[in-house]
């Protein structure tokens, strides 16, 4: 049975919300002060699984509340706050410190207890995830996903809820964000985990293997179709098949697939005999197969099929606070040899990785990582050791996680205006009197910023800051 502390200063209040949650089948307890807040949550094994706690207390104010449990319990507290004054600027502190949701008053108790639910299914849903990360630990730990990020809390919760069951599954994303990996999470934690993964990367195979590869084939079927060969269908049978970039698929073979889907069941290229399979289909893509659908692309009967639950794996770019975890992650697994340690990194460096917008995500990351640890010899990793291969390097500045990060507008202005001042230099094949002029500066004006940001007069190449 969860306990949940009520706090507010109404003693009304406390026992109209104890009456109803009591006979909800809950724990509650009360609290007229934060001080009594505080004490309770401190509490070594005894402390409330949720506090329902007023924004206007007698002695602290729950923001503040919130604020100081956030410097030592992080910012995931079991809090929801009430407040009569539904300003945005309150709601977006208490999410902000941690808050899991606030409800305004005079509230609707029915409202009250759905967001109570809603806490306790999350509760139940992260606990699921954190297990199964922590069962890929004990086996492969590159089999894992990685990052706490908002963004990325969402994805684990999507696993969480469809993990379970049969119902075919579409992971939209960019190319690099780990999409295969999500499919393999879902696998070894679906019913069907006992069998095996089959994955086909449909865009690897041309049209005119992909139908066999997919569904098999009779002897003779077709000139070399020497001897029946079963396809990854049948293989997959009481498994997964994870069938990476669909959109690559012919419609010819498409409505083949959708078959599959509908009925559980197909013939072999040359053959009339239907096999029948079970298997859970989970398919991926980073086109927008709505876009795919209108432009006569990609069947619509077909996107429909897939289309049942959709987990989109967000790009780096928008999950940059995950970024030290997993380097961290590619220093343990690219070690420098066999038996050395994982490399370190400056915190230089790590700000650089942190400033740059991914245009190729986790797997541009790994292979950046890779490759700077064979630079720096396994030793210490420094912003020398960092350089992009994206093919359209740019020099990105992202102003969301400078303000993130408290940098000031003169800050911010003074990085951009070193990168115009770099990006002139290159332009120009180093040459100060055209670099100037490009930039509607005088020659001594440009000297001496040059000067100011440490800048070598001669620019042939630069990595994004």
């Amino acid at each position: 049975m969860e306990r949940i502390l009520i706090a507010d200063d109404d003693a009304g209040i406390r026992q109209l919300l104890r009456d109803f949650l009591e006979d909800e089948g809950y724990d509650v307890t009360e609290a007229e002060t934060s001080a009594e807040v505080l004490s309770a949550v401190s509490s070594d094994g005894n402390a409330p699984a949720l506090v329902l706690m007023d924004v206007r207390m007698p002695d602290k104010s729950g923001i503040d509340v919130l604020r100081d449990l956030s410097e030592t319990y992080g910012n995931q507290l079991p809090f929801i706050i009430m407040t009569a004054y539904g300003s945005s600027s309150i709601a977006i502190d208490a999410m902000q410190l941690g808050a899991y949701d606030y409800i305004t008053k005079p509230f609707d108790l029915d409202e009250v207890l759905l967001t109570i639910r809603r806490y306790f299914e999350h509760q139940t849903l992260k606990q699921q995830v954190q297990g199964l990360r922590t069962q890929f630990r004990d086996t492969d730990p590159n089999d894992y996903i990685i990052g706490n990020s908002a963004p990325m809390q969402e994805v684990y919760k999507t696993i969480g809820r469809v993990a379970r069951s049969d119902a075919t599954v579409l992971i939209t994303g960019e190319t690099g964000t780990g999409k295969e990996l999500v499919a393999t999470v879902l696998h070894r934690n679906s019913s069907y985990a006992g069998g095996p993964l089959v994955k086909v990367n449909c865009a690897a195979l041309p049209e005119t293997l992909l139908e066999s590869e997919l569904f098999g084939h009779e002897k003779g079927a077709f000139t070399g179709a020497l001897n029946q060969r079963k396809g990854r269908f049948e293989m997959a049978h009481k498994g997964t098949i994870f069938l990476d970039e669909i959109g690559e698929m012919s419609l010819s073979t498409q409505k083949k697939l959708l078959r599959v889907l509908q009925e559980r069941e197909f013939e072999r290229v040359g053959g009339t005999v239907s096999v029948k399979v079970d298997t859970r289909v989970i398919a991926a893509t980073n086109k927008n197969l709505a876009q795919e659908v209108r432009e006569n692309r990609f069947r619509e009967d077909l996107y429909y099929r897939l289309n049942v639950i959709t987990i989109y794996l967000p790009p780096l770019r928008e999950r940059l606070d995950d970024i030290p975890m997993l380097v961290e992650h590619f220093l343990h697994k690219h070690r420098y040899t066999a038996g050395s340690g994982p490399a370190k990194i400056t915190p230089g460096a790590m700000r650089m990785l942190q400033e740059y917008d991914w245009p190729g995500n986790v797997r541009e990351l790994e292979n950046l990582i890779e490759r700077a640890v064979v630079l720096a010899q396994g030793t210490v990793i420094t912003e020398d050791h960092i350089t992009f291969s994206s093919a359209d390097q740019r020099n990105f500045v992202d102003i969301a996680a400078r303000v993130r990060r408290g940098a000031t507008i003169t800050e911010v202005q003074q990085e951009v205006e070193k990168l115009m001042l770099i990006e002139a230099l290159k332009q120009v094949e180093g040459d100060r009197v055209a670099a100037a002029s490009l930039l509607g500066l005088d020659i001594g004006e440009f000297q001496q910023k040059l000067i100011d940001y440490g800048i070598p007069g001669e620019v042939t190449s630069m990595a994004p800051y």
